[in-house]
């Protein structure tokens, strides 16, 4: 019997049900993969939670990697066997099994093996379209980076390291902030024990950075603000804190003609050609070995809601794992 992790209700990790599905043959322009791996992602606890809402009752989770196992009609891109990751909708990669559309999928390399690419497929392409699209950075240029021990975090610690960029990150503990150093980036600042504006400042002689790469929302919003140069281009990408307040424009002028804007992965991804560029560059960057995927913790696929809770707790590094 084939099982997936659903929900029928909103609310916390308690809501997430293992639950015998019948995953079903392939429609035409799908394919039905068999799960080796399930990356977990702060999305999925908003989508749990409602903050971004489905309909329900729903699968759970964007992120996975296994081998196609049936393919439907049309389908000329995939065939039985092939090796295949993904990390858009529709919802429900925590599963065994599962038919999705397969111009979502990309090939997986040889090289790279499926929980390497549960854990890198969302992260990986997120960093890369915040390195390389959202502000294309250039070796010399300063950055600053929060949550550098999570998933994305780690990622892209490394790339920037490659890139010649200098990346400040923030982590919660001196332990994490290790963690960061040994992944590429420049300095580290607990924000915990620090004046987290104050020590940019330090280290860029005054000048603040040009880019701040924020997932964290609220409680790091006015800092963040605080670290940018003029003209410096503010990037939220996440909430995990909590939404990010209201945005004052004359507050952006007062601090130096500040840049702001919200990208999604998702957005990046709607063009077919686009998201295998990205994902051709990110397959490249991981088997040069200049990027390593860390995979931090691992859990059974049944155990999804024990992955939320030390996702949501902080307490974990690197990427989550689920092994169907």
């Amino acid at each position: 019997m084939t099982h997936a992790i659903r929900i029928e209700r909103t609310g916390g990790p308690e809501v997430l049900q293992w639950q015998p599905v019948q995953p079903g043959e392939p429609a035409a322009g799908e394919v039905r993969v068999r799960n080796a791996a399930v990356g977990v992602n702060f999305i999925d606890v908003y989508h749990r939670t409602g903050l971004y809402p489905l309909q329900l009752p729903a699968g759970i989770g964007l992120e996975a990697a296994g081998v196609i196992e049936a393919v439907g009609e049309g389908v000329s891109e995939f065939r039985e066997g092939d090796r295949v990751a993904y990390c858009h909708g529709p919802t429900g990669a925590y599963a065994q099994a599962r038919v999705m559309p397969a111009r979502v999928l990309v090939k997986l390399p040889e090289g790279i093996e499926f929980e390497t690419a549960a854990a890198m497929m969302l992260k990986g392409l997120t960093a890369q379209f915040l390195l390389r699209r959202t502000r294309r950075l250039q070796a010399g240029d300063v950055a600053l980076f929060h949550a550098a021990a999570g998933g994305v975090g780690l990622i892209a610690g490394q790339w920037a390291k490659a890139l010649g960029v200098q990346l400040i990150g923030t982590a919660g503990s001196d332990e994490k902030c290790r963690l960061a150093l040994d992944n590429g980036y420049a300095h580290c600042i607990n924000y915990r024990s620090e004046d987290l504006v104050a020590r940019v400042r330090e280290l860029t002689g005054g000048k603040g950075v040009a880019v701040v790469y924020d997932s964290v929302g609220r409680d790091t919003w006015e800092r963040s603000l605080g670290c940018l140069q003029p003209f410096g281009l503010m990037v939220s990408f996440g909430n995990a804190s909590g939404p990010v307040p209201p945005v004052t424009l004359g507050d952006l002028a007062a601090r130096g003609s500040l840049y702001v804007t919200r990208p999604t992965l998702m957005t990046h991804l709607a063009d077919r050609a686009t998201q295998l560029d990205m994902a051709a560059e990110l397959f490249d960057v991981v088997l040069s070995g200049k990027v390593r995927p860390l995979i931090g913790q691992r859990y059974a696929l049944r155990d999804a809601a024990d992955a939320h809770r030390a996702l949501e707790s902080r307490a974990t590094t690197g990427s989550i794992v689920l092994q169907p």
